[in-house]
């Protein structure tokens, strides 16, 4: 079980590292499902680690960051069921 809470953190520091570099070097837009979606991923695989290692304070920053990532996706989501171009 060990080896795969290690695992999931570092598959979350290579999506959310990874999307990150991807944005500022403008090969993926900030506002990309696949890069909302990368930060999703990411940030639960780092709850999860984070739980198991009692990390609490680092637990928090990245539940709220997957809070944000969703709502970003969902106001996307809804912008496109309105009509609207996102």
């Amino acid at each position: 079980m060990s080896i795969l809470i290690e695992v999931l953190g570092w598959i979350a520091s290579v999506l959310i590292v990874g999307s990150y570099a991807l944005n500022i070097t403008g090969r993926l837009a900030a506002n990309s499902k696949l890069y909302v979606i990368a930060n999703i991923v990411g940030g639960l695989f780092f709850v999860v680690n984070t739980y198991y290692h009692q990390a609490y304070p680092s637990m928090m920053v990245n539940i709220i960051w997957v809070i944000i990532a969703i709502v970003m996706l969902t106001k996307k989501d809804s912008k496109k069921t309105n009509g609207d171009k996102a």
